[in-house]
């Protein structure tokens, strides 16, 4: 299941951003450094599909806004952080 997940949610992420950015191509380097945050996650002990899907959308959309990997990362990791904490305020129902 790891390296499903992990193609699946960089799969999701890289073909919504082909969607808005027609230009790009499959292989791209923004595309292998996608793969290596989303890898990086599952190594620290992401494991929830939605979570890095979620991760992996938000680590390309600001590569493009920031054109910093690490700046991409932190950014990335701070909406997974607030999804988390989202998730954890909800009771259970």
């Amino acid at each position: 299941m790891t390296s499903q997940a992990i193609e699946g949610a960089c799969a999701f992420a890289w073909r919504n951003y082909l969607l808005f950015h027609s230009g790009i191509s499959e292989d791209d380097s923004r595309r292998s450094a996608l793969y290596r945050y989303v890898t990086n996650l599952r190594e620290t002990g992401e494991y929830d599909f939605d979570l890095l899907q979620i991760a992996a959308v938000a680590y390309l959309k600001k590569l493009d806004e920031l054109h910093d990997d690490r700046g991409a990362r932190l950014a990335a990791d701070q909406a997974l952080a607030e999804c988390l904490e989202s998730r954890s305020a909800q009771p259970d129902t």
